[in-house]
């Protein structure tokens, strides 16, 4: 019983065992991927990190009309 809640964390982390350590180990540093040193260093790598949610760029959400 207690395994099967278990079940999806080790499906991924055998999938994908360095992006679930790296997001486990962020995590439990607290790390914000928003803040100046993370985000540069993310970008030296070649990833392009999210926009944090205080970053106000206009490309919010926007309405529509269903005809």
């Amino acid at each position: 019983m207690f395994l099967d809640e278990l079940s999806p964390f080790v499906q991924e982390l055998m999938r994908h065992p360095a992006a679930f350590l790296g997001g486990v180990a962020s995590g439990l540093l607290r790390l914000n991927l928003a803040e100046d040193p993370v985000q540069d260093w993310l970008r030296r790598q070649g990833a392009s990190p999210a926009p944090s949610a205080n970053h106000q760029n206009g490309s919010g959400p926007q309405t529509i009309t269903i005809d």
